[in-house]
């Protein structure tokens, strides 16, 4: 009885430890990414209104990065939300 219940919190324990890492990368390349394009937005002179914006609406960001050609963050802020929320739907089960 005992060894059933040991193997079965270890398990369990090891999901915890992968999902938590899991929120933790795929939030903190999230925020980083966010920033970046915010910055970007920003730095531009026709833009900064569109960095401040994007910086209160977070969705507008990968859609403005993908409008100015900047495929590559706006694809990561994308995937990393879509990780980010598999990972706290497997963190809340």
């Amino acid at each position: 009885m005992l060894p059933a219940l040991v193997r079965r919190y270890a398990g369990r324990a090891v999901k915890d430890t992968i999902v938590l890492a899991a929120l933790l990368l795929a939030f903190a390349t999230l925020v980083t990414v966010h920033v970046a394009i915010a910055v970007r937005l920003l730095a531009r002179k026709e833009d900064r209104w569109r960095g401040a914006l994007a910086c209160l609406v977070p969705p507008l960001a990968p859609l403005w990065a993908l409008q100015r050609g900047w495929r590559r963050s706006a694809v990561t802020w994308l995937s990393s939300v879509i990780v980010y929320a598999v990972a706290l739907i497997a963190a809340l089960r």
